[in-house]
């Protein structure tokens, strides 16, 4: 992609530079990694905007972002202005317009939609600076695209949400198993039997069940009487069919 700008240089004075009060030694690249390299990897590219003369460098990784090839577009802000999401073209960050102002650095974050249609979380950026010499103000900084870390936190949110509703289901089925063998009831009784109880109490019927659940747990069982009836409904169960071959020996193998 050809620049309409000369790459940032590093000097004493680049915003970007941090001093080092102290020294404390030599770092290796597998120390730094390990201190600062951690997580999930991100695309990250660079931007400088010449405030005046109005044109655009940016490299390749912020091109990729946008969903082109090295070369496909020229950097611009229409280039940006046509891939911001709908929701966020009204949206203006006041706290990054009086950083600009005040030169201080700033730090925001959008969405965009690529040039194949794909939603993209963007991490913007930048501070103004004067380059030494001759030239107008400019503004520098980074642009990341923080997609994977996005998509691992809402994956994250729903694999809670499906666990939370196994355990909550697999409460209240026992739950329900013990309304049936206590009172002789039917799956369909047991059921409102322990919605009507979680009415009564308020606490819903996950929270009812569960708190039943705990308490039998923690209790001394239901007695000798129990066990021996559990036991005897156990030697009375029958098949119902004539097993499939393979169901058979799968018990066959269990009981084994």
């Amino acid at each position: 992609m050809a620049q309409t700008t000369e790459p940032l240089t590093t000097t004493p004075t680049d915003p970007f530079v941090a001093p080092h009060p102290e020294a404390t030694g030599p770092v290796t690249a597998e120390e730094l990694a390990g201190t600062l390299a951690v997580g999930t990897g991100l695309l990250v590219g660079r931007y400088t905007v010449d405030l005046g003369t109005g044109r655009w460098w940016w490299s390749e990784e912020v091109t990729t972002m946008h969903g082109y090839e090295a070369g496909e577009v020229s950097p611009s802000p229409d280039v940006l202005r046509r891939h911001q999401h709908s929701d966020e073209r009204e949206k203006l960050v006041k706290e990054s317009l009086a950083s600009l102002r005040a030169g201080r650095e700033f730090a925001c974050s959008h969405r965009i939609v690529d040039a194949h249609g794909r939603t993209r979380d963007l991490l913007v950026t930048g501070q103004a600076r004067r380059p030494r010499g001759k030239g107008s103000e400019q503004v520098v900084g980074y642009i990341v695209d923080v997609t994977p870390v996005r998509k691992q936190a809402v994956d994250q949110q729903v694999k809670r949400a499906i666990d939370a509703a196994y355990v909550s289901a697999a409460s209240i089925e026992r739950a329900k198993g013990v309304l049936m063998a206590v009172h002789g009831l039917d799956e369909d009784a047991a059921e409102a039997m322990l919605v009507q109880q979680a009415g009564a109490t308020g606490a819903g019927l996950r929270q009812t069940a569960g708190q039943v659940m705990a308490q039998l747990a923690a209790g001394p069982g239901l007695g000798e009487g129990a066990r021996e009836q559990v036991d005897r409904t156990f030697d009375a169960v029958a098949p119902d069919r004539r097993p499939h071959m393979r169901e058979a020996q799968l018990a066959r193998r269990r009981a084994s």
